[in-house]
């Protein structure tokens, strides 16, 4: 009896411009990750051709008509082209509004084929805000961006590698406005949004949280601020009343080592380098992003457009191979539990 077939992955290109492409052509050359999923690529078919004939790889682009089952062909690039960029806007490195409307439509597009049950879940390759922006979008982010596309008020954005997953309260904003935005619900929000999604699609019935302070020493008893008292404690007990097993505030500078070790599931961070700085130095190459909330399940790469090196075929696919296949876990625990 043949294996049932894995779930439908819708994956954005990103930016035309920068190695999105050219991750996309790696993964995807890599028959495990065909045998977990089945990728269907929303982008441009001139961009998605250039990168096969850079890495001069053995893999054909089939455009798809529609996202429809027939129009899949296993051992191919299956692509919904959705932009014709021409050449002189699309250069390596230098993106240009006519990008920045194209990663929107790729974006947009996965969501609506995801809502509908199209497919099963998105994966994103990086985007540049800034061109984005010039093409009338101004996001912070992916993350906001899929929020509002959504309808969703309360999201996380989790970074996962095997050794540390992390979840950053407040994510793209100046260190000094951190503390005009932490309060007390907002991070509670987080624990809530982790443990449920944790369980949901992590297989970790009980997931141990820890929350990590903001001040050195967590506060050291208010000496070094009072932010752990007034807002990080009363989340806590907020998490606590629901059944959530959470620890906290842990002083950073110990915290993560006891995370990498597996003390805990997930960290709660305060802000985004708090968060980013372990998990890169951990994982940089492989790590994965998650937006945790939504009603549909996205993963991402943890890196950006890297226009130094987009175009010379040096980019690694580990993070992008790494985001398919938890696309795929938690597509499939998603499945069981309907």
């Amino acid at each position: 009896m043949a294996a049932a077939p894995g779930p439908r992955i819708a994956v954005t290109m990103g930016d035309p411009t920068g190695i999105g492409p050219e991750v996309i052509v790696k993964a995807l050359s890599h028959r495990g990750i065909l045998a977990v999923c089945r990728p269907i690529v929303l982008g441009d078919r001139g961009i998605m051709e250039r990168a096969v004939r850079l890495l001069g790889a053995s893999i054909d682009v089939n455009e798809m008509a529609t996202a429809a089952e027939r129009h899949y062909r296993q051992g191919s690039i299956n692509l919904l082209s959705l932009s014709s960029i021409s050449p002189a806007e699309a250069r390596h490195g230098t993106p240009s509004p006519a990008c920045g409307r194209a990663m929107y439509a790729y974006i947009a597009e996965a969501v609506r084929l995801t809502a509908q049950g199209e497919v099963d879940a998105i994966t994103t390759a990086p985007i540049n805000k800034k061109a984005l922006a010039d093409a009338g979008y101004s996001y912070p982010g992916h993350t906001e961006l899929l929020a509002e596309l959504t309808g969703t008020v309360d999201y996380a954005m989790m970074l996962a590698g095997e050794k540390l997953r992390v979840v950053p309260v407040t994510i793209h904003c100046a260190l000094r406005d951190v503390f005009r935005l932490l309060t007390a619900d907002k991070i509670a929000a987080s624990i809530r949004i982790a443990h449920r999604s944790l369980r949901e699609y992590f297989n970790l019935p009980q997931p141990s949280i820890a929350v990590a302070a903001l001040n050195p020493h967590a506060g050291e008893g208010g000496l070094f601020g009072s932010e752990e008292e007034t807002l990080i404690a009363p989340a806590l007990e907020q998490a606590r009343a629901l059944g959530i097993g959470v620890s906290g505030p842990l002083p950073p500078d110990t915290l993560f080592y006891h995370a990498a070790a597996g003390r805990y599931d997930a960290v709660i961070c305060m802000y985004h380098d708090q968060a980013l700085i372990p998990l890169k130095l951990l994982h940089f190459d492989e790590a994965v992003n998650v937006t945790l909330g939504l009603p549909i399940i996205r993963t991402s790469v943890d890196h950006g457009t890297a226009y130094d090196i987009a175009g010379t075929g040096r980019a690694n696919p580990a993070s992008l191979v790494n985001a398919l296949k938890m696309a795929a876990m938690m597509a499939g625990s998603r499945k069981s539990r309907q």
